[in-house]
């Protein structure tokens, strides 16, 4: 079964347009991410498939349903947000049960459901406690449990490990990917963070200016990218773009390289000097000035000594590189 269905979905707020004809299917099951840089329209497509925001056209069809007029406490989704939201008067067991109990459920089903989210998330230590004696991930997570233990047909989250520190963010996001193997529950997910997006998602949606630039499974994406703006947003460090007939290539072109793919060859077709070293433990990044714009990055697996000024050339494999018209467009 389809868990989401949109159909040309556009959002305006009065003459600004901010989704422009969208359409996606997310199928039951399925972890789709949406990311994009701050602005792309991300947390507003969310919005709008959780009935938050009215779509100014289109069509939401949730598990088979039209849902465009229904309201979001009936579109049968749960939602975690950025901030956690926990009532702080109540304690953990409460906050989890409270969506239960407003609906006047059976209280043998919510104290089953509780406890079954409270086993999924390794919470049944602190159901007694209320939020100010919990961390910030313990915080997260029972915001995350009080969605499961309303069992919706598709969870939404909206950048919920920003306010975790990196640590955390790391844990955390590992319980989520935990989380959906266990409900194999469909799931969207929004994020700025394309690390994020390549380790959780089943599916990826990039979005720029309110539209869809490529939707595919993360590596697909990360090593067949539709345009220069994918290519150059997936990957961390990210893809290395210099004119194309600097190594032979046709004028007007542009040429993508991995920083990966680069490597050190006394003949290289890239000369340049080294500008910095970043001496990462199990990789070493050097940043290299060939006289483009942009300095390149050369990700080197392992510890090497290289110093800063040092001259350098720097040579690729053709069938590593990517070649893009003026306009970003893959040729």
């Amino acid at each position: 079964m389809t868990a989401l269905s949109l159909k040309n979905i556009c959002k305006s707020f009065g003459a600004v347009s901010v989704l422009k004809n969208i359409d996606l299917t997310v199928e039951e099951g399925e972890f789709v991410v949406f990311v994009g840089p701050s602005g792309c329209g991300k947390s507003t497509l969310l919005r709008v498939i959780a009935g938050l925001e009215d779509a100014t056209s289109g069509s939401i069809e949730i598990a088979g349903s039209l849902v465009n007029d229904i309201p979001p406490a009936r579109r049968g989704i749960a939602m975690v947000f950025q901030s956690y939201a926990l009532y702080p008067h109540l304690t953990v067991h409460d906050n989890m049960a409270l969506a239960l109990k407003q609906e006047k459920q059976p209280k043998t089903e919510i104290a089953e459901r509780v406890d079954e989210a409270s086993r999924i998330l390794s919470l049944g230590d602190y159901l007694q406690r209320r939020p100010s004696e919990l961390s910030g991930g313990q915080r997260q997570r029972v915001a995350i449990g009080r969605a499961i233990v309303r069992e919706p047909k598709l969870f939404l989250f909206d950048e919920p490990l920003s306010n975790l520190d990196a640590a955390l963010r790391m844990n955390t996001r590992i319980e989520i990917a935990k989380l959906h193997r266990t409900l194999k529950a469909s799931m969207i997910y929004v994020t700025h963070d394309q690390t994020e997006a390549m380790t959780l998602a089943s599916k990826i949606v990039v979005l720029r200016d309110g539209r869809v630039e490529q939707v595919g499974a993360p590596m697909e994406l990360y090593n067949n990218p539709a345009n220069r703006f994918v290519a150059g947003f997936l990957g961390s460090p990210a893809m290395n773009f210099f004119p194309a007939e600097m190594v032979g290539g046709r004028k007007g072109t542009v040429a993508g390289v991995r920083p990966e793919h680069l490597r050190i060859s006394q003949t290289g077709r890239l000369a340049g000097t080294v500008v910095h070293v970043e001496k990462l433990g199990g990789d070493t990044n050097v940043l290299v000035d060939i006289g483009t714009e942009d300095n390149l990055t050369l990700r080197l697996f392992g510890q090497y000594d290289i110093e800063a000024e040092a001259k350098i050339a720097l040579d690729f494999d053709d069938n590593h590189a990517f070649a893009f018209d003026q306009n970003g467009k893959r040729i």
